[in-house]
């Protein structure tokens, strides 16, 4: 499958209530199953672990700036591509308990919640953001490969396949340091782009037009917004 008809498959699970909340996986026979249903198949049959092509996660949110930067609210980037490269983290229940060779893909699958956010008044019902990236392309531009080599050092020619928390803290501290974001750090994007579109600073325009370019350099995600009234694309 190609990214739209990943983006497109997602789109259709969300439609017809066939996708969980929170951890989802994509297998390689266009299937998208449970983070509890995958576990669950694991203990009979570990090689499912091998079928794992992507990461989807599905919640909804009263933010505007959550669905016009998903990304930015989560470290599943991170710790999606451990998994990918031979790691568990150990106490994380998002991707199980084995390593995900397969894994290519991180896909952000948001809806606006509809409740008004009683911040702006801003109405932006009835939508469904789905953003796709690539984790190689995004690890690269993030810098992992050194970051999570400087952490782990010589554990990465070990048996050892197991990272602890506080190890897996300093791989996110060091990302996050990064002045990726139009010179700015992940945080400090974040919480600039929530200003803007959560509490209606409009000084911050020029700024946050910015980090959406950075956004889109660092993360290159393939994005659709459906309006979940029709089902057809729309712009926001």
């Amino acid at each position: 499958m190609d990214e739209y008809q990943i983006v497109e498959l997602v789109k259709d699970r969300y439609r017809t209530r066939s996708i969980r909340i929170f951890d989802n996986f994509l297998l390689n026979d266009n299937t998208i199953i449970s983070n509890e249903s995958y576990k669950r198949s694991y203990q009979h049959n570990p090689s499912i672990s091998k079928q794992v092509i992507g990461y989807v996660y599905n919640d909804r949110t009263i933010f505007v700036y959550e669905l016009e930067f998903p990304i930015l609210r989560r470290n599943s980037i991170l710790y999606a591509y451990l998994y990918k490269i031979g790691y568990a983290i150990k106490g994380l229940r998002s991707l199980g308990p084995a390593p995900l060779p397969n894994l290519k893909y991180n896909i952000y699958c948001i809806t606006s919640s509809t409740e008004d956010t009683g911040i702006t008044g801003y109405e932006f019902k009835d939508r469904l953001v789905i953003e796709l990236v690539d984790l190689d392309v995004v690890a690269n531009n993030l810098n992992l490969p050194k970051i999570v080599s400087s952490v782990l050092g010589p554990k990465l020619l070990s048996g050892n396949k197991m990272i602890e928390p506080d190890e897996f803290d300093k791989i996110v501290d060091r990302t996050r340091s990064q002045k990726l974001f139009a010179d700015h750090r992940w945080y400090d994007a974040k919480l600039i782009v929530r200003l803007y579109f959560d509490k209606n600073e409009r000084d911050l325009s020029k700024e946050v037009l910015k980090i959406s370019e950075a956004y889109q350099q660092v993360f290159r995600p393939y994005r659709v917004v459906y309006n979940t009234k029709t089902w057809e694309p729309v712009l926001m």
